[in-house]
């Protein structure tokens, strides 16, 4: 493999910045929280759809009825995700929602275990104790600090049970269509979720200021588009595992933007649940590598096995 023209370390890095500014942008934005997920998409949808039509949508006839089955229920848990992760930071603080949604792996864990009997080592239940452990100390905190901070805390981890059921529906499509395809489909669907809610709760589309609408629009550009396609791009150079430990930096670098663009203090019961929360999700990440290389080796060398045998 040639080596990369740009260092995928610091492409990680834009990575990182780029998703953290969503929470920032979110809290500058005075439009409802299914007003401001609903142009976050659109926007997305809009500018994916050249690149789509010109090379992606003969893909959609090989979508079978199954797939097309996950992949509504995937958009529309997607949409409900925003949704209440939104309006989770209109209740509490840029470090504690975004530090609660990054709870994600330990929900697909947990969600693994109980639908599919998936084992469960010592060290991924540790690992998995020690960051609800932090979530606590966090949720505490915010419950001294204001009852609806606390509300806000529990809007973010229902939204974090959301985007772990909408990866778990999708993670099964994805292996049979691109993902340019998948992506597009799925955030049309969101679009579609989200515009039917606004309307359902008379929600107004147009009346918002000149700030709002920018605020859209980068929302779609910076943590949707570029977010994750630089960590797409990275893939190709850096393992899985690296790009889910950058990933558990996104509360970091929200919390220091928040600091910096919002005037929002970190209460200590903030910093150290988020620090206990972010190390639980590292060693859990670190020890499921090691399970699935060590899982990976054993049947290396069951099948060397069978292959020699005459």
């Amino acid at each position: 493999m040639n080596s990369p023209k740009l260092n995928p370390y610091i492409i990680l890095l834009i990575g990182v910045i780029s998703i953290s500014t969503s929470a920032i942008f979110v809290k500058l934005a005075s439009a409802p929280s299914g007003i401001i997920a609903f142009y976050r998409l659109f926007f997305t949808v809009l500018f994916m759809l050249p690149l789509f039509v010109w090379k992606y949508i003969s893909e959609l006839k090989l979508i079978s009825k199954k797939d097309w089955f996950f992949s509504i229920l995937s958009g529309v848990f997607l949409a409900f995700h925003f949704i209440l992760w939104f309006e989770s930071l209109r209740f509490t603080s840029v470090a504690s929602s975004t530090v609660l949604v990054t709870l994600q792996p330990l929900f697909a864990f947990v969600g693994s275990y109980l639908f599919f009997k998936e084992v469960i080592s010592g060290k991924a239940l540790l690992s998995c104790m020690l960051a609800i452990g932090g979530s606590v100390i966090i949720s505490w905190g915010d419950f001294y600090v204001s009852g609806t901070a606390l509300y806000g805390d529990l809007l973010a981890l229902i939204a974090c049970a959301l985007v772990t059921i909408y990866f778990m529906f999708g993670q099964t499509v994805r292996k049979r269509i691109s993902l340019i395809t998948y992506t597009f489909v799925v955030y049309f669907i969101s679009t579609v979720t989200l515009l039917i809610y606004v309307l359902l709760k008379g929600e107004p589309l147009f009346s918002y200021s000149s700030k709002d609408w920018i605020y859209f629009i980068l929302l779609a550009i910076f943590p949707t588009l570029l977010g994750h396609s630089l960590f797409n791009w990275s893939l190709k150079w850096l393992n899985t595992s690296t790009i889910s430990m950058a990933v558990l930096l996104e509360p970091v670098g929200a919390g220091i933007l928040a600091y910096f663009l919002l005037q929002e203090t970190i209460t200590w019961t903030q910093a150290l649940g988020s620090i206990i929360v972010i190390s639980g999700i590292m060693f859990f990440l670190v020890d499921e590598k090691k399970t699935k290389m060590k899982s990976s080796s054993i049947n290396n060398n069951l099948i060397s096995t069978e292959r020699k045998q005459p």
